[in-house]
């Protein structure tokens, strides 16, 4: 991982590619590393530095061809801005690097906490989500997408195969061999249930409190870096996730359902899978701490409890809220 002064350094560079402008300010150093960063010609934009081994050219081309139609189509994303030579993607010694527009406002994360427990304002949130989702879902299908879609795909093999996308989260150090096989369980339990999904597309994929923004305009979705081909419930459960343990889960769930329900079409019997891919979530969460969270690190527990507690879930065919 780079120090963020290594990762100053290349974004200065990097920006040369986009005809220079002001320093650009760090917002996050992670995998992909991002900056908020002025062009000479005044526009502000997200820099990003993508992480090496992930997406290839290909793949990030993918998804900023997307988000630029979507955006022409009136959806709120940030539009991809072409480098001097007209091109969505550079490079600045081994990392890719994209410009996107800068969108306003505040990851709803904050909104989320400072309703605490008012059960009306925190199903609007989700109902409001639950619209977004549904708008993204139509657009593409309506043909705000590329042709060709050259992204991992986040289907049956790429949630619970023997490679998963995120890692073999069965292997998740923090796990008891009793966890372990409590996962295989319900993992060969859940490649049963999945086969009952029948809405498959592009998908954003990581629909987390941080990558969803509210501003007077409304809720937008940023980071699309995981984007690919998948079933549209995970877009939905990722929305849940990370309120599997609040006491207004059901509110926000339910208007989840009612947002997307009031654009898209979601049967009940497509609804009731809903719990399994909050599931399937917590089972990639698992995975994906593995490479990038030490052993012994508490967070590292804490994927793999959730992950059990949400694989009985699967075994019993229950859900996590009323």
């Amino acid at each position: 991982m780079l120090s963020d002064a290594q990762a100053g350094d290349l974004a200065r560079l990097a920006l040369q590619q986009w005809g220079g402008g002001a320093a650009p300010k760090l917002v996050k150093n992670r995998e992909n590393i991002v900056f908020d960063a002025a062009l000479a010609n005044g526009q502000r934009v997200a820099l990003r530095l993508h992480r090496p081994g992930y997406q290839d050219v290909q793949g990030i081309e993918t998804e900023l061809d997307w988000c630029e139609q979507l955006a022409a189509k009136g959806f709120p994303v940030p539009q991809p801005v072409r480098n001097a030579t007209g091109a969505l993607v550079g490079q600045i010694d081994d990392r890719l690097v994209s410009c996107v527009s800068w969108l306003r406002g505040d990851p709803i994360g904050a909104a989320e906490r400072s309703l605490g427990e008012d059960r009306d304002k925190i199903a609007q949130l989700g109902y409001d989500q639950g619209v977004l989702l549904a708008q993204l879902h139509n657009l593409t299908d309506a043909g705000a997408c590329p042709a060709r879609f050259d992204r991992q795909r986040w289907d049956s093999d790429g949630l619970l195969g023997e490679e998963p996308n995120w890692g073999r989260f069965w292997e998740n150090p923090a796990l008891t061999a009793e966890d372990t096989a409590l996962l295989q369980r319900a993992r060969a339990r859940a490649k049963t249930v999945v086969r009952q999904a029948h809405d498959i597309g592009p998908i954003h994929a990581d629909v987390l409190r941080e990558n969803v923004m509210r501003s007077a305009g409304g809720l937008s979705l940023i980071d699309f870096d995981d984007s690919g081909i998948g079933f549209r419930l995970y877009d939905l459960a990722t929305a849940v996730v990370q309120s599997l343990h609040e006491p207004a889960l059901a509110d926000l769930v339910g208007g989840i359902i009612l947002g997307y329900r009031s654009l898209r079409e979601l049967p009940q019997n497509q609804a009731d899978l809903l719990p399994v891919f909050v599931a399937l979530r917590t089972f990639a969460s698992a995975g994906w701490a593995i490479s990038r969270i030490p052993a012994d690190h508490p967070n590292m527990r804490t994927y793999a409890q959730r992950a059990v507690f949400m694989a009985q879930h699967v075994l019993d065919g229950t859900s996590p809220w009323p």
